[in-house]
C-alpha cells in the first residue's frame, strides 16, 4: 500500500470513528480550544486559508502537514472537497504525523 493511501484511510479510520472535525471555522475554534491534536491543510487550499491555519497551529504548537487535494481530503472522509481537516484523537493524531513526515 502507498503511503498517501495509508494516510488516506487512517483518516478514514478517524472520521469512523468521529475523531474529525472539518470545515476552516470548526478547526480554527478547535484549534484555539485546544481540542485538535494534528491539522491537515490541502494543498489547492488559498494562500490566506493557509497563512491563517498555519499561524494558528504554530501559535498554538499543535503540528500540522500541507498535503493532499481538497478531493482526496474529502473522499478520506465521506464528505465532498475539503479544504482543512482537524484530528481530536491523540493516537491518530501521532499516527498521521508519522507517515507524513
Amino acid at each position: 500500500m502507498r503511503k498517501s493511501n495509508k494516510i488516506l484511510s487512517i483518516i478514514g479510520l478517524a472520521q469512523r470513528a468521529r475523531k474529525i472535525i472539518s470545515g476552516e471555522e470548526l478547526v480554527v475554534n478547535a484549534i484555539k480550544d485546544q481540542k485538535v491534536f494534528f491539522v491537515l491543510l490541502s494543498t489547492d487550499a488559498s494562500e490566506n486559508t493557509k497563512k491563517k491555519i498555519a499561524n494558528k497551529c504554530e501559535y498554538y504548537q499543535i503540528p500540522y502537514r500541507i498535503q493532499f487535494s481538497r478531493q482526496e481530503l474529502g473522499q478520506a472522509i465521506g464528505k465532498p472537497s475539503r479544504v482543512v481537516i482537524g484530528i481530536t484523537d491523540k493516537g491518530f493524531s501521532n499516527r498521521l504525523q508519522e507517515l507524513t513526515e
